[in-house]
């Protein structure tokens, strides 16, 4: 595998990352606020889900970083510079 496309698998995986935590922040704000219990466990359900995609996705990303170096670092200091953070 090329260098330009593990780059962008791992791209992808950040993108899919921050997306989940949105949704999950979402979800966590609502979590407990309806009268019915049935509401409340579904959103229980759906953040537990969230939860672990997120986790299997660092995972994900974990295995996809090139061990011992500092690849990872330098992409995300070049992605928080471009967007301007």
């Amino acid at each position: 595998m090329n260098d330009d496309h593990a780059r962008g698998q791992r791209d992808g995986l950040r993108l899919a990352l921050a997306l989940l935590a949105a949704e999950e922040a979402k979800w966590a704000a609502l979590l407990g606020e309806s009268r019915s219990w049935r509401t409340n466990r579904e959103r229980e359900v759906r953040h537990k889900a969230l939860q672990v995609a997120q986790r299997r996705i660092q995972t994900l990303l974990n295995r996809a970083t090139p061990k011992g170096s500092n690849a990872l670092d330098r992409e995300v200091a070049a992605a928080l510079e471009k967007a301007g953070l």
